[in-house]
């Protein structure tokens, strides 16, 4: 399963998946304002794996 995706994909993922954990960890620590500023990370990791992908596949075709 892990071989469809590449390193990059692989380390934005781990960069989400950290930020949102990340984020729980300030939130049950009582910093609501961070914890909501770093958990914003994580779409925006993930969108730009997107379009990381979506420019690798254009320059495939």
């Amino acid at each position: 399963m892990l071989k469809k995706f590449s390193t990059t994909d692989i380390l934005l993922f781990i960069a989400a998946f950290l930020s949102l954990i990340f984020s729980e960890v300030l939130y049950f620590k009582g910093e609501a304002n961070a914890a909501i500023f770093i958990g914003i990370w994580v779409p925006s990791i993930l969108a730009f794996g997107i379009y990381l992908n979506l420019i690798n596949n254009k320059k495939i075709d």
